[in-house]
Parts: structure tokens; C-alpha cells; sequence
């Protein structure tokens, strides 16, 4: 496993973190696909074995049970100084005008939440799940740097939205004194490369760690464009995402490389990832152990600059899409 800093922090984070939408109980949420314990603490110990120390879940999935699941199964197979452990707060989980968000409210009363179902008394990284257009801004990330400051999370993050946002989000936590975003979490892989116009420069310059999800663009990147799977033909978010004429083309250029280097598509999508300098650590989600020891093994292949023009190519310019 290679490790790399998180931005400009001292903080040390595998190159893959394992992300645990999949894990969960599949009756509570929106993911019919979702391991239960029994299935998904067999992942979490494998990756661990193999050097992952990154893990980034959310209140939200499966309405709560994956950071319950994760937590557990963190607790029973590592020691809590050993890894790093990412959480978010935004969607909605409960009834009433106050379930969701990002008031002072909401992020004091969804931290204590999270931790009490990880069962730890921090998280490494807190995330914004998504920008909050009904709460204003400066409320939120007070309300994020006093969660700091009483030491129930080392360091704050976001995930995607506008540059604009981002940058003023920035701007806000230094003129106040307030504790920065130091990630930024967005959707990006090669059939969707629009973060590339203003999002990875500004984190470039402003040194946050970029962690992007749905690297394999939801299992897209990892098979034939044609193959279906269940996730695939379930996935009604992910349905949303992937539909412009150049997508396919994309896809067939991913399978040629695989073909011709005699690897699986996935390790061929995640190298491309890997080779762009501002990407920290992409969030990959495992329910095979094959999609682990992909993950892993895409570490090693350093693809030619011919090959990722190649991939690149036939790319056409998408709608933005992910910030809601």
C-alpha cells in the first residue's frame, strides 16, 4: 500500500479508501444492493490487511446502519489510532423540519449520532454531504469548528458543489478563524471529468486533498458498457449520471487498454485516476473481493501518456451533475 498526506495536513491516508455505502442493512435505505454485517465485516478486515487505512461512510446510508456496521467491525479488527475515519452530515434522518441540513442544530445533534453509533469519540474527517442553501454558510462552518474544538473530529470536510462554494466556504473559515475544509470530496472519473474546468485547480492552489467518489463511475468503468449487474439496473441516482453518446466510447477505450495489458477494466480506470497529480485517494466500494484487490493492484500500473490520451479521447463535455 502507498500512503500520501490529506492536502496539506500531516494527516497520512492510504491511496484507496474504502467507502461503505454498500454496507448496511438493505431493508433501510435505498440500496437493495447493500451487504449486512455478516457480509461486509469480511471486507473491512481485508482491507485492512492489505493496507488500507482510510474509511469514509455517512449518517445517511441505509438510514445509519453502515457507520454501525463500520464501527464495529473497525473496532473488533484494528486499533483506533491506526486508521482514519470519515463520516458526513447533511441528508435526512428524520421526520420533521429539522432532520436534515447543515444548521447548528442539525451538525450538533448528527455528530453526537455518528459517534454514538461508530462507537468512537471522534472521527478523522467530518464532511459536508452536500452544499445546504437554507442555512447560511458562516452558521455551518462555526457550528463545524466547534465540533472541532470539543474534539469530536480532527479535520473537516466537503463534498461536492460549486467552485464558487467551495472557495467561499474557504474564504469565510479564514476571515473568521474558523477551522478550513482540508478535503474535498467530488464526483469524477473518466466519463465524468467536468471537476477538471475549476474544482481541482482551486484545490491545487489552495492544497486540499481531493478524494473523489464513484471512481469506477458506479461499476461502469469496471465491465463492458452492456453487462448489466443488479446494482447497475437498481441504482436510480446512478442512472442519472451516466448518459452522454461519448460515455460508451469511453468505456470501450477502458476495455481495449484491460484487453491488451491483460488486467481487469477496473485497475486500468483507477490507474488513470491515480496518474492525476491532485487526486489523494479515491473512494472505492468492494462487494467482491476481486474489487479490492483491484483497487490495490491499479497502484502499480503507470500507464504512458499515449494510453491516457487514448482513454481521454472521446470525451465530450457533460452536464453537472452530483450536487444534489
Amino acid at each position: 500500500m502507498h500512503y500520501t498526506n490529506l492536502g496539506n495536513t500531516g494527516l497520512k491516508v492510504s491511496r484507496i479508501c474504502l467507502g461503505c455505502m454498500s454496507y448496511g442493512v438493505p431493508e433501510r435505505g435505498p440500496h437493495p444492493w447493500s451487504l449486512d454485517e455478516e457480509k461486509s465485516r469480511p471486507f473491512i478486515k481485508r482491507s485492512l490487511e492489505l493496507g488500507i487505512n482510510f474509511f469514509d461512510t455517512a449518517n445517511v446510508y441505509s438510514d445509519g446502519t453502515s457507520e454501525e456496521i463500520v464501527g464495529r467491525a473497525l473496532r473488533d479488527f484494528a486499533k483506533r489510532d491506526d486508521y482514519v475515519l470519515a463520516t458526513k452530515v447533511h441528508g435526512r434522518m428524520r421526520p420533521g423540519p429539522n432532520g436534515r441540513g447543515l444548521s447548528r442544530k442539525a451538525v450538533m445533534t448528527e455528530i453526537d449520532h455518528s459517534l454514538s453509533r461508530l462507537g468512537t469519540d471522534y472521527v478523522d474527517l467530518y464532511q459536508i454531504h452536500r452544499w445546504d442553501n437554507e442555512t447560511p454558510i458562516e452558521e455551518t462552518l462555526e457550528a463545524l469548528h466547534d465540533v472541532v474544538k470539543a474534539g469530536k473530529a480532527r479535520y473537516l470536510g466537503a463534498s461536492s458543489m460549486y467552485s464558487w462554494q467551495f472557495a467561499k466556504a474557504l474564504y469565510l473559515a479564514d476571515l473568521n478563524g474558523w477551522t478550513r475544509f482540508v478535503s474535498m470530496q467530488n464526483h469524477y472519473n473518466l466519463i465524468y471529468r467536468e471537476e477538471e474546468r475549476e474544482m481541482m485547480p482551486l484545490c491545487v492552489d489552495q492544497g486540499i486533498g481531493v478524494i473523489p467518489w464513484s471512481p469506477l463511475a458506479r461499476g461502469r468503468l469496471a465491465r463492458p458498457w452492456n453487462e448489466k449487474t443488479n446494482r447497475i439496473e437498481t441504482d436510480e441516482f446512478g442512472k442519472s449520471l451516466y448518459n452522454e453518446p461519448s460515455d460508451p466510447k469511453i468505456v470501450e477505450r477502458a476495455q481495449q487498454l484491460a484487453t491488451k495489458c491483460g488486467v481487469p477494466m477496473a485497475q486500468i480506470s483507477l490507474a488513470w485516476m491515480l496518474s492525476k497529480p491532485f487526486v489523494t485517494s479515491p473512494i472505492v466500494g468492494a462487494t467482491k473481493m476481486s474489487h479490492l484487490d483491484d483497487a490495490v493492484a491499479a497502484l502499480e500500473i503507470k500507464l504512458s501518456p499515449d494510453e491516457i490520451k487514448s482513454l481521454e479521447e472521446p470525451y465530450l463535455p457533460h452536464p453537472v451533475l452530483g450536487f444534489s
